[in-house]
């Protein structure tokens, strides 16, 4: 039986499969070419990338928790125009989906920082990450709100002419709230879950292990809340959704296209096992296989609640 597993999220984005990785725990690829063949993968989104070089957070910034893990790095990178100049020429050649995670502090650095990248031929989107400080606003997070929300992805459309992707926060009273706005102001798809606000504390010194206080909680301790998340967008938006959120298992991958994901990122596992990526799309079909289910069509949002 042939298996139709590609996914078309829209406007010039199509994968190969829905299995990507998620920014901040795969580098550019080039760190896991030793582990898999980044092209059999459904697309990567590569690390944060930022107007201007960030020197990130002060150490000790990553902290295991149980099923899980907390970072504060604090998007470390050299800039948008080092990716263009060093980075891009190293993985323009991919045979898989690239996109590019733009974070910043303004709405300004955001247009900036899209409209540099909307010039590199072979990245055919961008992944918004609303969830950082805006500066202007008193440190509130742009995405904690639907009018920040809509604002700054107004803001990069005007700008950005391939596929946007939006990155939610869950760290919000009503994620749907924040859905529709990014919808209304332009997303082409929409991405969730970003981390969870969190914080560990060693015992016998008193003090907090991150440097920052609190950090971003991620791994198999945060699914159920980002199934859950997933599943009520997707019967809010018309657009596809990309689900993430402690993805280890053939059988997480399946639960997210289930409630609604069109695709998934797999993020803090590939610490545990930089293969794990490669390893789910030959067990996608494999699974596929045992159901006798022939397009990946058929599972999408395919969950019995009656």
């Amino acid at each position: 039986m042939e298996l139709k597993t590609s996914v078309n999220l829209g406007k010039g984005l199509y994968l190969n499969n829905p299995i990507m990785t998620a920014s901040g725990t795969f580098g550019y690829g080039e760190e896991y070419a030793d582990f898999l063949d980044i092209n059999e993968l459904g697309g990567i989104v590569v690390k944060g990338t930022t107007l201007l070089p960030r020197e990130g957070n002060p150490y000790p910034r990553m902290a295991e928790t149980p099923s899980g893990m907390l970072n504060a790095v604090g998007l470390q990178n050299k800039g948008v125009d080092y990716f263009v100049s060093h980075i891009y020429p190293r993985i323009k050649d991919y045979k898989t989906a690239v996109l590019v995670n733009v974070s910043g502090s303004q709405i300004e650095d955001y247009r900036e920082t899209a409209h540099k990248i909307d010039a590199l031929e072979s990245i055919p989107g961008i992944e918004l990450n609303i969830s950082c400080p805006n500066v202007k606003e008193g440190g509130m997070a742009f995405g904690v709100t639907a009018k920040g929300a809509y604002e700054v992805v107004k803001n990069v459309r005007e700008v950005y002419s391939k596929h946007l992707m939006v990155k939610l926060s869950p760290n919000v009273t009503d994620i749907t709230e924040i859905a529709l706005a990014v919808e209304e102001a332009g997303a082409d798809s929409i991405s969730l879950i970003n981390t969870l606000l969190g914080m560990a504390i060693d015992a016998e010194t008193r003090r907090p292990i991150l440097s920052t206080i609190t950090g971003g909680l991620s791994g198999p301790c945060v699914k159920p809340i980002a199934l859950r998340m997933v599943w009520q967008v997707a019967q809010k938006v018309k657009v596809p959704v990309v689900g993430m959120g402690g993805i280890a298992t053939i059988s997480d991958v399946v639960e997210f296209l289930l409630a609604g994901a069109s695709a998934v990122q797999v993020g803090c596992y590939n610490f545990i096992d930089p293969s794990i990526s490669g390893a789910l799309v030959h067990e996608l079909k494999t699974y596929m296989n045992r159901h006798h289910i022939n397009s990946i069509d058929q599972l999408i949002g395919a969950l019995e609640t009656s």
